[in-house]
């Protein structure tokens, strides 16, 4: 509800940029992954045969709500070009995955899988980066 002045040198730190980015996501009512496809998520990041996997994501995927969709697509699309400079910035697929599985994808009631979720949380974000021509495309 304020108005943002990014000329601003607080938004010239990209720590601040990305955990106002982080914040934004945390603090909806939903994930960005719904709560109801949670669990689908996880299963389809489970299959073995990497052809299946990403066929079942990109399905997953398409299921979202057009708002989740759209947001979820420009999201991915900007990360996987900060992946693309991993050289400079040491942001691989897999650190983003570990920055950002927990934020926008977990269950709506924690339980013991604690840990175990984490890793899938991890695991399905990086697999979006890296497959995100098949998965969007």
């Amino acid at each position: 509800e304020e108005k943002l002045n990014l000329d601003d040198s607080q938004w010239e730190d990209i720590h601040v940029v990305t955990g106002a980015l982080k914040m934004f996501f945390r603090e909806l009512p939903e994930p960005l992954f719904p709560y109801s496809l949670f669990e689908q998520f996880v299963e389809a990041i489970k299959i073995q045969d990497n052809a299946t996997r990403i066929k079942c994501i990109r399905s997953l995927v398409k299921k979202l709500p057009r708002p989740n969709y759209d947001t979820m697509k420009i999201l991915f699309e900007h990360l996987q070009k900060i992946a693309a400079k991993e050289s400079v910035n040491l942001m691989s697929t897999q650190s983003l995955g570990i920055v950002f599985g927990p934020t926008l994808l977990r269950p709506e009631k924690e339980t013991g899988n604690m840990a175990v979720h984490m890793l899938y949380q991890n695991q399905i974000v990086e697999l979006m980066l890296s497959e995100y021509s098949k998965i969007f495309g």
